[in-house]
């Protein structure tokens, strides 16, 4: 038989395509080539403009979580005030980072599939003063998205404190603008919207932000301190430390392609098909855990319907047998569901199949649906996409 090909359906990394995956594979020069050199200086250039940063913008070798680790860094010192706004596990991430910083911490916490509000904020700010507010701009482990916009403007009336925003499983598919919404410091990296293999973390830093480095003096970081890389920045021929030149290459790609489509309708896509894939799971009597009016556009968490009798590690097994590999799901929701991206440059064939093989993976779990009902319904949408 033939292997089955699958899907990268999970909440990161997405699918690569081939235009990206070539950059990846070119052969690698020397960080100081010119030709490189103007590419990343090219790169940085445009994640500036296109996230309408007033400030700086930082590309470096890392994860996700090494840039969560580099936006608190650079903007609090230890005896900081935080408060943490958490829809849920990578929320609530923050919290041993800013314990083990030294800083204080206070935590507002959505009940999971909820998110946290303007007004709990607000009331919060009222009653203490805080260096930093953190945001979790889609929550990976609920599928939630936060208010940032809402949240920004009561973030305006505090412009003492930097506000910043986890948009690892958001930038590039759901409105960020850091001059509108009063954003501070937006950190992402490349596997999620950007479409790109792991191995670059984005940080961009208001104007304020590199206010509060430079008021804050030496850091105990080095590897990840804003200083030590701004002439970089700056100057991609210098060294800190050494740039992963193909993922720079392949990064440059992934906004080129942005670029083309347009970050609006870019941002318009993925609410449309997330709707779409939504409908189509609900349709064989999924649920989908995060409430409808905080519903994140780049993934889903997919609860098993009431009485199905599905065992989750077999579903899921199922289902990457057949061709898409989701995710289980954590804290109060393991076991009860999977998580399924829907994010990045998926186009409808990969949307197509896999709702096909999900499909398929409940008949063979044992939980009976009419083949085509979800596929149907997933079709009527994409016809006028």
């Amino acid at each position: 038989m033939i292997p089955t090909k699958k899907l990268v359906m999970i909440p990161g990394p997405t699918p690569v395509v081939r235009s990206i995956q070539d950059q990846m594979a070119r052969e690698t020069v020397a960080f100081g080539d010119p030709e490189f050199v103007k590419d990343f200086s090219e790169v940085i250039a445009d994640l500036k403009a296109m996230w309408r940063c007033d400030g700086e913008v930082f590309v470096v070798a890392g994860s996700g979580t090494m840039g969560m680790e580099m936006a608190l860094a650079n903007t609090t010192k230890r005896g900081d005030n935080v408060l943490i706004c958490s829809n849920g596990f990578f929320g609530d991430r923050f919290i041993d980072m800013c314990t083990k910083k030294g800083l204080n911490t206070d935590v507002i916490s959505a009940p999971w599939g909820t998110s946290v509000t303007p007004e709990q904020v607000e009331k919060k700010l009222a009653e203490k003063k805080y260096q930093v507010v953190t945001v979790t701009h889609v929550e990976t482990s609920t599928g939630v998205e936060a208010p940032i916009a809402a949240i920004g403007e009561v973030m305006k009336k505090h412009p003492e404190v930097i506000y910043i925003v986890d948009g690892v499983a958001a930038t590039g598919g759901v409105e960020e603008y850091m001059d509108t919404m009063g954003i501070d410091v937006i950190l992402s990296c490349t596997q999620k919207v950007f479409g790109v293999a792991p191995g670059l973390t984005m940080v961009w830093a208001s104007k304020k932000a590199m206010e509060r480095r430079a008021s804050l003096g030496s850091i105990p970081e080095s590897y990840i301190d804003f200083d030590k890389w701004l002439p970089v920045m700056h100057d991609p021929s210098k060294y800190w430390g050494t740039p992963a030149i193909n993922m720079v290459w392949a990064l440059k790609e992934a906004v080129r392609i942005m670029k083309v489509e347009g970050l609006e309708e870019r941002y318009a896509r993925h609410r449309r098909q997330a709707a779409m894939v939504d409908d189509a799971m609900e349709a064989i009597g999924f649920k989908v855990a995060a409430e409808k009016a905080h519903r994140g556009p780049t993934l889903s968490v997919y609860l098993y319907p009431e009485g199905s009798g599905i065992d989750d590690a077999k579903f899921r097994a199922n289902l990457a047998e057949e061709g898409a590999q989701t995710a289980g799901c954590l804290g109060s929701f393991a076991g009860k569901g999977f998580r399924m991206g829907h994010m990045g440059n998926i186009d409808k064939h990969t949307l197509v199949s896999a709702i096909a093989a999900v499909e398929r993976a409940c008949v063979k779990s044992g939980y009976k649906v009419e083949f085509g009902k979800a596929l149907g319904v997933l079709q009527k949408g994409l016809v006028t996409e």
